[in-house]
């Protein structure tokens, strides 16, 4: 039977290019989704999946992470003098999610790619299997993304990735899998493409950000060259481990925003607000606002 997955892997350690300036300064997993870093949404999920501890692979001079999940006394004093329990109330349920789980980190001292980030983490997941979850990819559901993965690969032994259709012309923007036989959302892989072009793509099953791996996959990546963009891909380790432990491809259900570029973190802040009870009126006031400044003008 498979071992249980106490730890998950979140890698931080890129530099955030495509929101400069404003990543100089801030990391770019601590920009606000609706009232919540980004991050957060991710151990939320860890917690929810029953993780244990999670591994925040960082880089060196990102403080703002460890500075947010760490208590201030000094902040609470201060809104609790002043009445202000909502707020404080706000405060104390970070404090408690970073009590639900214990929260490591581990630098990166090079952006070489997310499966050198995985890598650098080894040492601390061990000979065990791990989770990890990337920050740019917030999945909400019930049960949790990570969660549909821990059961199945508690099923299926190996590794599992998180999958969904996509269309064939953004495919060149994800790994893909190729799969055989299965049962229900979960296929057998038997192979693994990072971005590959729409015509040579091996199927539309596009991977979304969450994995269970093996142990198989970290020491897979020990000798694993860079791949595409010249970095070490998580995805070609993956792959070599198909006829050893066996990889699983697992439709999950839930919704899925992506904060990887600034139309796509203002389209997710826009879909979460009007999910929102308090929010909801005034943004779709907003929205009609603008749209019929825009019909105007047109």
């Amino acid at each position: 039977m498979s071992q249980g997955v106490r730890k998950a892997v979140i890698p931080v350690g890129g530099l955030g290019t495509r929101f400069l300036p404003v990543t100089r300064a801030v990391p770019k997993e601590m920009l606000p989704l609706l009232e919540k870093p980004s991050i957060q949404y991710g151990i939320e999920e860890c917690v929810a999946s029953g993780i244990e501890e999670v591994i925040i692979v960082t880089d060196p001079g990102k403080y703002a992470i460890p500075d947010y999940f760490r208590r201030d006394r000094e902040l609470e004093l201060y809104l609790e003098e002043r009445g202000k329990q909502d707020l404080l109330e706000v405060l104390r349920q970070v404090d408690r999610l970073s009590k639900q789980v214990e929260l490591v980190y581990v630098p990166q001292l090079e952006p070489l790619g997310l499966g050198h980030a995985v890598w650098t983490a080894r040492h601390l997941v061990g000979d065990e299997p791990c989770a990890v979850l990337l920050p740019d990819d917030v999945i909400l559901g019930e049960p949790p993304c990570l969660k549909q993965l821990i059961d199945s690969q508690a099923e299926a032994g190996g590794s599992v990735v998180a999958t969904r259709r996509v269309p064939r012309n953004q495919i060149s923007r994800y790994g893909v899998v190729a799969t055989s036989g299965g049962s229900g959302p979960l296929h057998k892989v038997t192979d693994l493409v990072e971005k590959p072009d729409a015509d040579h793509a091996p199927s539309d099953l596009a991977i979304f950000g969450r994995y269970v791996l093996a142990p198989e996959v970290l020491a897979a990546l020990d000798r694993t060259k860079p791949g595409a963009g010249k970095e070490i891909q998580l995805t070609d380790a993956i792959r070599d481990t198909i006829d050893s432990s066996g990889v699983s491809a697992l439709e999950y259900t839930g919704d899925h925003y992506d904060l990887g570029t600034v139309p796509g973190f203002l389209k997710a802040n826009l879909a979460l607000g009007l999910r929102h009870p308090e929010m909801r009126e005034e943004l779709l006031s907003l929205v009609r606002e603008l749209a019929g400044e825009r019909a105007l003008k047109e």
